[in-house]
């Protein structure tokens, strides 16, 4: 099969189409032809060398976290999914494919009112905000900020904090066109952090009380400023690390307001928590992108082999929503 492997670490020139063997499929697994799979900033960490997938060094080292296709061989043990059906999930590595392997537990199967490119575009965006919003256990009239307001994930975690009942829901984006985008899809209210303080924003747009959940993908730099900005027993959760690992953490407003921070992350969780995420996700969420109440959203659709021009242009920060590889272009 054609896939997209790393001949090093470095810039998108790295990133190159070869002919590789196709996945095994195991008694629980389903093998999946690939019809289209997105990228994720994990895709250009591990690019340059710096986060690589999870367990032993394959052979081949391919890029790609989510995908959807057609199931084209199942297991002996599977059971609910036969040969044609549309499937879209999650993995740890690899979906840059033609073939993709995985069990069948960790796939939903993909609504009819979903094509191909919006599919691939739902996975890691989606189950990561869901996952994110559980374990700070949104509840409705609660108030939610969401950084990165215009990324994937947080498109998709603005639309299922409202569906959930989240109120007010703001965000923060770089710039007034990404605001417009995320304000489309539910945002309340929206901070051009470029132009502003969310810290002080926040204050104002909430009479100084403060959010009570905050989906942070910024990380060292943010860390102040978002525990300023919790209201009493706030929670923060952190699934990104843009800008940066290590900051001071001022414990006496942890203790005083009783905050809860935490960390989450999908890549590296075992397949058995990858495939409780994933069907709370089809719970929850999939009814509503089978309705178009929840939707995806694509900036950009780039061929295969157009994967490093990809690359170059989510590196620029400009996208609204995903970028998606389609296997056919």
């Amino acid at each position: 099969m054609k896939a997209v492997v790393l001949n090093g670490y470095g810039g998108p020139e790295v990133l190159t189409v070869a002919d590789i063997p196709d996945p095994e499929c195991g008694p629980e697994d389903v093998l999946v032809s690939v019809r289209a799979t997105a990228l994720n900033r994990a895709d250009l960490l591990q690019r340059r060398g710096l986060y690589p997938q999870p367990g032993p060094k394959p052979a081949h080292e391919v890029p790609g976290l989510e995908f959807a296709g057609e199931i084209i061989e199942t297991g002996t043990r599977v059971v609910g999914l036969a040969r044609g059906d549309r499937v879209m999930g999650i993995l740890s590595g690899g979906s840059y494919a033609e073939k993709v392997s995985t069990h069948h537990r960790a796939v939903v199967k993909v609504p009819d009112a979903l094509a191909w490119q919006e599919a691939a575009a739902v996975p890691e965006a989606f189950i990561t905000a869901h996952d994110a919003l559980l374990q700070c256990g949104l509840c409705s009239g609660e108030s939610v900020l969401v950084h990165a307001a215009a990324s994937g994930v947080g498109l998709a975690a603005i639309q299922i904090a409202k569906v959930m009942g989240a109120t007010p829901i703001i965000g923060t984006a770089s710039s007034q066109r990404k605001i417009a985008a995320a304000l489309a899809l539910g945002l309340d209210a929206g901070i051009a952090y470029q132009q502003q303080d969310f810290q002080t924003e926040v204050a104002r747009l909430t009479d100084g009380r403060g959010v009570d959940i905050i989906v942070d993908f910024i990380g060292a730099s943010y860390l102040e400023r978002n525990i300023a900005s919790l209201a009493l027993r706030g929670r923060l959760i952190v699934i990104g690390l843009l800008g940066g690992i290590t900051a001071d953490l001022n414990l006496g407003l942890l203790l005083n307001r009783r905050l809860h921070v935490m960390g989450t992350v999908l890549r590296s969780r075992p397949v058995e928590e990858k495939i409780v995420a994933t069907r709370a996700f089809e719970t929850s969420v999939l009814p509503h992108l089978a309705h178009r109440t929840i939707r995806p959203v694509i900036d950009r659709v780039f061929a295969f082999d157009a994967v490093a021009e990809a690359h170059a242009y989510m590196e620029m920060n400009a996208n609204v929503g995903k970028i998606v590889l389609d296997m056919s272009a």
